[in-house]
């Protein structure tokens, strides 16, 4: 395995780790703020996190920049706003159908449905190309049967109700942003990038905010350390890792690893909140980092793709 490669796989399992870790603060914000309203604070505090990052870097890279190299970093900012665009709208309606999901479903089946981008992001890699092999796909099947046991009870599906369909089409928003996130990562400034996407999620949710849901002083007050926690780590953080992880890591790896999340939301609540997973948890963790190890052999190792933003 290429060393690129395996630091974009480190990279994305830090990534699904904090997704996971940060569950808790989601769904503790949720109690009191609306979901446009919860995604649109979210955004905000990446946002306030991300942008003096930014400058900082700027800063000190632009004192030492070649000047040779003053086109590719003008290209690469340009692209990001191009880029960053589109996946703010992909961005702001995945988050938005998944929270709102949560309103008519359990968070283990919104989890599991989510996760089906596993399947997709291979389906729709191959309407533009892209082969997959067959141990990658029996790693992907075996990753699915692995958080099935992880986040579905034995009732298993009861019913489908609204709140699966809206999981459903949350999956498919994921599926183009993590192949859209393959397809601009080596293109573009990766901070500057996640800058954007934020700034046209945030605003969108605002809008719809603002239209459809109300905030009071004292709901902002309960939710504000949940949403922080969420916004800098869950959001500021993450995604951008997720695009720097992304540059060395075939896309439909990179989907397999992230979907670890749902194994480090179990972990951390064992550690932090004693929970102590169940029989049926424990071989779905099983059957997930299986999977995921297995992978990394069936994936042709990503050529190393610079950008200016890293």
């Amino acid at each position: 395995m290429k060393r690129s490669q395996t630091k974009g796989v480190l990279i994305l399992l830090l990534t699904a780790f904090i997704w996971g870790s940060a569950f808790v603060a989601q769904s503790l914000g949720a109690r009191t703020l609306q979901g446009f309203t919860f995604n649109a604070l979210r955004c905000l505090f990446a946002l306030l996190f991300l942008i003096p990052v930014l400058l900082i870097r700027d800063g000190r890279r632009r004192r030492h920049l070649p000047e040779g190299d003053i086109y590719a970093y003008v290209g690469a900012k340009k692209n990001s706003i191009i880029f960053g665009v589109p996946l703010g709208a992909l961005l702001c309606l995945g988050s938005n159908l998944q929270q709102f999901a949560m309103d008519y479903t359990t968070p283990g089946k919104v989890a599991f449905i989510t996760a089906l981008y596993m399947i997709l992001v291979p389906l729709i890699g191959k309407l533009f190309g892209r082969r997959s092999s067959a141990l990658l796909w029996l790693s992907v099947l075996v990753s699915i049967i692995g958080l099935y046991f992880l986040t579905i009870g034995k009732d298993g599906f009861s019913k489908i109700n609204f709140g699966d369909v809206l999981a459903l089409m949350c999956a498919v928003a994921f599926g183009f942003h993590i192949l859209l996130v393959d397809y601009a990562s080596g293109k573009t400034d990766v901070i500057a990038l996640s800058a954007v996407q934020f700034s046209v999620a945030g605003v969108v949710s605002a809008v719809l905010m603002v239209i459809f849901e109300s905030l009071t002083f004292a709901d902002f007050k309960m939710g504000l350390l949940p949403v922080v926690y969420a916004g800098v780590l869950s959001s500021g953080v993450a995604y951008t890792l997720q695009i720097v992880g992304q540059k060395h890591t075939e896309p439909t790896l990179a989907s397999l690893i992230m979907c670890a999340e749902s194994v480090f939301g179990v972990l951390t609540a064992m550690v932090v909140l004693k929970q102590i997973p169940t029989v049926r948890e424990t071989i779905g963790i099983v059957l997930m980092l299986a999977a995921i190890v297995s992978a990394q052999f069936a994936v042709k190792p990503k050529e190393d793709r610079r950008s200016v933003g890293v």
